[in-house]
């Protein structure tokens, strides 16, 4: 790939930023998120493009930086090929490979991986503008060291939940204490008080870190017994709904 390419979409990249993971995009991971077994050479990610035409997509990695272009992100992968071609219907595998830099071993790290899909140059023969888009979609990647404590599946379990009081007319939070090694992803948080469920958004909490997470529309403590209530998302995108006591 040229290095005229390579500087277009690049730039395209900043602006992508504000489109991303929209429904528009055409080009689909497979996969809701990706685990990186340290003890392995390269994990591959699987692309397919749903469209009828042509795309150009790049690849890159950035550790969190939404704003983050293939050549401002610093982290330790490379990406096996970062730019390419997909014809419409087709699919594209693409190698992740970790760079040896060091990385805490006790617990996993945190990364996102960048799909950029600039579609072709529209036909212009009526000689009308047309404004395109390129798309950008981030999954998570989760690098994960080899025997870390505990087990991936039980760290919801592991996971400590306090009701916090509202301020003056704002709502109320849980927060949530992870002491594992593992990050714990949430497709929602919410409260069952006394078999009645009030929903809140969903989240993440990372090793050994707390985070509070609202609970919309919720501003006064409900009377009788109260338990958190949560779905966790799985390694495989799974849905696993839980439910916890609180702690004071």
């Amino acid at each position: 790939m040229n290095n005229v390419l390579r500087n277009v979409v690049a730039s395209v990249a900043v602006v992508a930023g504000l489109f991303a993971a929209r429904a528009d995009a055409t080009v689909v991971i497979g996969g809701t998120r990706i685990v990186y077994p340290a003890d392995e050479k390269e994990v591959t990610v699987k692309l397919s493009n749903e469209a009828k035409i042509p795309a150009l997509v790049q690849v890159w990695l950035d550790d969190g930086d939404e704003k983050s272009t293939p050549d401002s992100a610093k982290v330790p992968f490379t990406v096996t090929p970062p730019i390419f071609r997909m014809d419409g219907g087709k699919g594209q595998a693409v190698r992740l490979v970790y760079t040896g830099e060091p990385l805490p071993t006790d617990k996993e790290s945190l990364f996102w991986v960048n799909v950029l899909e600039v579609p072709p140059k529209a036909d212009n023969k009526d000689g009308r503008n047309r404004l395109q888009f390129a798309f950008r979609t981030r999954i998570k990647l989760f690098f994960r060291p080899v025997k870390l404590a505990g087990d991936v599946d039980q760290a919801a379990d592991k996971l400590s939940w306090k009701l916090m009081p509202a301020e003056a007319g704002k709502e109320l939070a849980l927060q949530v204490t992870n002491p594992t090694p593992y990050h714990v992803n949430f497709a929602r948080v919410g409260i069952d008080a006394d078999g009645k469920t009030m929903e809140g958004d969903g989240g993440m909490v990372a090793p050994g870190q707390s985070t509070v997470l609202p609970l919309k529309g919720v501003t006064h403590t409900p009377s009788g017994e109260i338990k958190a209530d949560f779905t966790v998302i799985t390694d495989y995108g799974s849905l696993v709904q839980k439910q916890a006591p609180l702690t004071r």
